[in-house]
Formats: structure tokens, C-alpha cells, sequence
């Protein structure tokens, strides 16, 4: 049997690590666990989403918390969605991801508040991809990946 395995993330809320545990559920079928108990199934199986779309959703999650966190101090939107989108590539029979885009379709309220919020989405979608969204930031570096079997 292979596990992987790379520990819980530390009890420490300064700890710099970040991880989860991944267990197989049925064949296909996974589910993933973080240090704070959140549990999320996926894989190949109908109904549930691929890793390839989990991705996307951690890209598009990512520069989405850090645009709702800044507009929804002036306004709550009445709208709030983002699509992910790539192109898959098969390149020397190695797969992988090109062209990823996230396309922001954000509303809100015709007010003070509302107009305030909507006037920040493109600078802070911009911050997001530049400085703050660690998924996209880390996808774009092409950080290597390791591992190990142990069993």
C-alpha cells in the first residue's frame, strides 16, 4: 500500500506550513482533510470534480476571498461569481494546463456603498494576481513538486 503523507498542518497559527491529508474513499474517490477538521471529496467519479477543476476552483478561490474581504466592508454584492477556465495541453505525452483566465462577474447595489465596492474589483483583482493569491502565485512560479512513498 502507498500513502502520502505529509503531516497536519502545525498547532501553531504563525507556522508558515500548509498541508492536508488525503485519503482514498473508493476508487476515483477521495476525500481531503485539513488541520482544522474541513473535509473535501473529489476525484474521478460522477458527481464529484476533478483535481484539474479543483485547481481552478483554488485559483479562483483564492482572488476571490481577497476581493469579497475588501468590497463587502462597503457593500454586500447582490452578485458574486467567478469563472475558471484553461485549456488543456498535452505536450511530449505530459499533461498540463494553459491559459488559465478567472473572469470576474461581481454586482452590486445601485448606492454609495455599492458603487464604492465596484470601483475596487479591478485594482484589487489586479493585487490578487500580483501580490496575494498564494494558488495563482505559486502556479505561475512553477514551484517544484517532491514527494516520497512510504509503506
Amino acid at each position: 500500500m502507498y500513502q502520502w503523507h505529509h503531516g497536519l498542518m502545525s498547532e501553531n497559527p504563525d507556522s508558515t506550513l500548509r498541508s492536508v491529508e488525503l485519503s482514498r474513499v473508493a476508487t476515483g474517490h477521495y476525500r481531503a482533510r485539513n488541520a482544522a477538521g474541513a473535509e473535501l471529496e473529489f476525484g474521478q467519479r460522477e458527481g464529484l470534480m476533478s483535481p484539474v477543476e479543483l485547481l481552478l476552483a483554488a485559483i479562483a478561490g483564492c482572488s476571490s476571498i481577497d476581493v469579497d474581504t475588501a468590497t463587502s466592508r462597503s457593500s454586500e454584492p447582490t452578485d458574486f461569481r467567478v469563472d475558471a477556465t484553461a485549456q488543456k495541453v498535452v505536450e511530449d505525452g505530459a499533461n498540463r494546463l494553459d491559459g488559465i483566465n478567472l473572469s470576474f462577474n461581481l454586482t452590486f447595489p445601485d448606492d454609495d456603498g455599492g458603487r464604492k465596492a465596484a470601483s475596487m474589483v479591478e485594482r484589487l483583482v489586479a493585487l490578487s494576481h500580483d501580490k496575494y493569491c498564494t494558488v495563482s502565485r505559486t502556479v505561475e512560479r512553477g514551484t517544484a513538486v517532491s514527494y516520497d512513498v512510504r509503506g
